[in-house]
């Protein structure tokens, strides 16, 4: 017969002589007694002991010092070099067969990345040898310092929007020597945010900003980026320094009749065009992926030799003017270290640090996956930190991994880190030699190139997909995304970031908790709302909490097991089932009990005492073994009552509750 529980859930009762005729669930037979398992204590540790191994179970879990165990003086130096500089370990085995492919790709992304960093200093409102003076620098620190083989290093769309928006919230005046000053110095916290997490072994804490956030914000930031570029694509003069949509796109409409530039239009919508069409035959063709790379430099040369033989600039088109020619100029001295905007530089370098940081790790892990090797996060941190250290003090600004580049840099066939040296000797050759020749080139195809690179970053199919999974999770990337295009970019990331430690509160806090029942035919207990056929035990009730028990969600678990039990209680009376007699706590789950869970449990004794029920607890982990044993709870529960499995305690009392 059947019978319908909690939750419209259908458990099959179970037939008490089904037990007890079980030879594997019997306690009391004559000659086929099994053999019950007490659960058994962990060996004692002292405190030192007890702190050292949570320490390094936090922060060495991968256990970075092995390699020196048992090595000589010389060998560990030699290791430790390594560590650091990881190009001394992979150079061993480099061959000319791993240069030509890196040789390759590196003049691929070069090709790509020049376009892109006049256009990227712009968003960051630099000028434009300050895109081309980062990717020159930052690659070859990291090639030396990096653990990945495949990303590619240089200023990005996202971070040199965020970096842009909050300098200018600082300071207006965008050409001002404090602003460049100040952008240096939010470069170097940057920097040393991004160092001290890795040397601190804290890397776990970029990974707070959740998937589901980061495909909000990103997507966000995207559409907030290309509207923009609308400035130099519809050639209007007077912009809003504003980056909601509201704002810009009233600003686009209300010079619609005098503001925009026909020419410049044309020539915008063209390039944009050609760049889309490349983009497609790319993603259609897989190894015509060099067409889209080059697309963007094709669009440079062309649209600057066109402008300056048609002296388009004469008729309203901007243009680039002028870049600076030559290397970077050293800017230690630029940097603030005291004054008024000191406490600025430190708030926005982590900020934006903390963004680079968590694009980057995530570019390194995903291709990394992809051909099988393995990423050190912290050495990764500690690498880009130094980067943007070193940068900031070769006028650099915020550099972090790309993944449009990185994506060309994989299809191109690199092998190793050499690649982004290859570009970083190409992006100095330009600088020495080429800059001049951008002089003409139109604003228009900056920014068509800009819309085209970050129209990757929205990702329609993801959110999708996190509608189909977790709704809470999809919740969270619209709040970062209608953040980003409706409020700002730092909104965005803030709601972005409260969205995810809501979702982390309310795991710890509401935990969930789970009615079994016995499979039929097995001995295994199981979700009754999972398998509806799980047969509930006559006399019994058995809960499985899912979660450590903390202070947070100690009530709430104590209170919801009660609440199960009361549930159970109408029901089975209602149905003429026996009363429930023993209340079986499963905490396989649990992993970690502290002393307001204690707490919870001795009050919950201290209920079910009431109710004439006795508590049988099964399969607590050591930590918490330990813990009843310290706070004498296994005293009041009774070390009779305290099981390794639901299936021994069920054989033990089922006798005793159906009779």
């Amino acid at each position: 017969m059947s019978q319908v529980f909690s939750d419209g859930a259908v458990a099959r009762a179970i037939d008490t002589e089904e037990i007890n005729s079980n030879p594997t669930s019997r306690r009391h037979g004559a000659d086929v007694l099994p053999h019950i398992h007490k659960v058994a204590s962990p060996p004692r540790q002292t405190l030192f002991q007890d702190f050292k191994h949570n320490f390094n179970e936090t922060f060495f879990s991968d256990d970075p010092f092995a390699k020196f165990k048992d090595q000589k003086g010389s060998r560990k130096f030699v290791l430790g070099l390594q560590s650091v500089f990881p190009i001394f370990d992979w150079a061993r085995g480099y061959n000319l067969k791993s240069f030509k492919g890196d040789l390759i790709s590196g003049l691929t992304i070069a090709s790509l990345c020049i376009p892109q960093d006049i256009a990227y200093a712009k968003l960051a409102h630099l000028e434009p040898q300050y895109g081309l003076y980062t990717s020159f620098v930052a690659p070859l620190v990291y090639a030396f310092m990096g653990s990945s083989r495949d990303i590619a290093i240089g200023p990005v769309a996202v971070v040199s929007l965020l970096l842009g928006t909050l300098l200018s919230d600082e300071i207006k005046d965008t050409k001002s020597p404090e602003y460049l000053r100040l952008a240096f110095t939010a470069t170097f916290f940057a920097g040393v945010t991004q160092m001290a997490l890795g040397l601190l072994r804290l890397g776990f804490l970029i990974d707070f900003l959740s998937h589901a956030a980061i495909v909000g914000f990103m997507g966000g930031a995207a559409i907030t980026i290309a509207l923009q570029q609308l400035k130099g694509l519809l050639g209007i003069k007077n912009f809003t320094t504003k980056t909601d949509i509201i704002s810009v796109m009233r600003s686009v409409f209300s010079v619609a009749h005098h503001g925009w530039n026909w020419e410049t239009i044309l020539i915008g919508l063209s390039f944009l065009a050609f760049l889309l069409t490349t983009k497609y035959i790319a993603k259609k063709k897989k190894n015509l992926f060099w067409v889209a790379a080059i697309s963007p430099m094709i669009c440079v040369i062309v649209s600057t030799f066109c402008v300056y033989i048609t002296r388009a600039d004469k008729k309203g088109v901007a243009i680039v003017r002028h870049i600076k020619k030559g290397v970077n100029p050293a800017s230690a001295s630029e940097i603030y270290f005291s004054g008024n905007y000191f406490t600025a530089g430190i708030r926005i370098g982590l900020i934006s640090g903390m963004v680079a940081l968590t694009e980057a790790v995530a570019i390194a892990r995903t291709f990394a996956a992809m051909k099988d090797y393995s990423i050190d996060g912290n050495r990764e941190m500690v690498a880009l930190g130094t980067m943007n250290v070193i940068g900031s003090m070769t006028s650099c600004y915020v550099a972090t991994g790309s993944f449009s580049r990185s994506a060309v840099n994989y299809m191109a066939g690199c092998k190793t880190a050499v690649s982004n040296i290859v570009m970083s000797f190409v992006l100095l050759l330009t600088l020495l030699v080429i800059t001049p020749l951008f002089k003409y080139t139109p604003n228009a195809v900056l920014a068509s190139i800009i819309i085209a690179a970050v129209l990757n970053l929205i990702d329609i199919k993801a959110a999708i997909l996190l509608w189909k999974i977790d709704k809470f999770d999809f919740l969270a990337c619209m709040g970062a995304f209608f953040g980003v295009i409706f409020k700002s970019v730092e909104i965005g990331l803030l709601i972005a970031v409260a969205i995810s430690f809501t979702k982390i509160l309310l795991q710890v806090t509401r935990p969930k908790t789970a009615v079994l029942g016995k499979l039929p035919g097995t001995t295994v207990y199981r979700n009754v709302l999972q398998y509806p056929k799980a047969a509930q035990i006559p006399g019994m009730l058995i809960v499985r909490v899912d979660s450590a028990i903390y202070f947070s969600n100690s009530n709430y678990i104590k209170d919801r097991i009660l609440k199960w039990l009361n549930d159970e209680e109408i029901l089975r009376t209602s149905s003429e089932y026996p009363s429930i007699q023993y209340l079986i706590v499963e905490m396989s789950p649990v992993t970690d009990i502290d002393t307001s869970g204690i707490h919870a449990f001795e009050d919950l004794l201290k209920s079910l005492k009431k109710k004439d029920v006795q508590l049988l607890v099964a399969n607590p982990g050591p930590i918490v073994i330990e813990k009843f044993h310290a706070s004498k709870l296994t005293g009041l529960i009774g070390e009779d009552k305290i099981f390794l499995t639901v299936g021994d305690a069920v054989s033990t009392f089922v006798p005793k509750a159906t009779n």
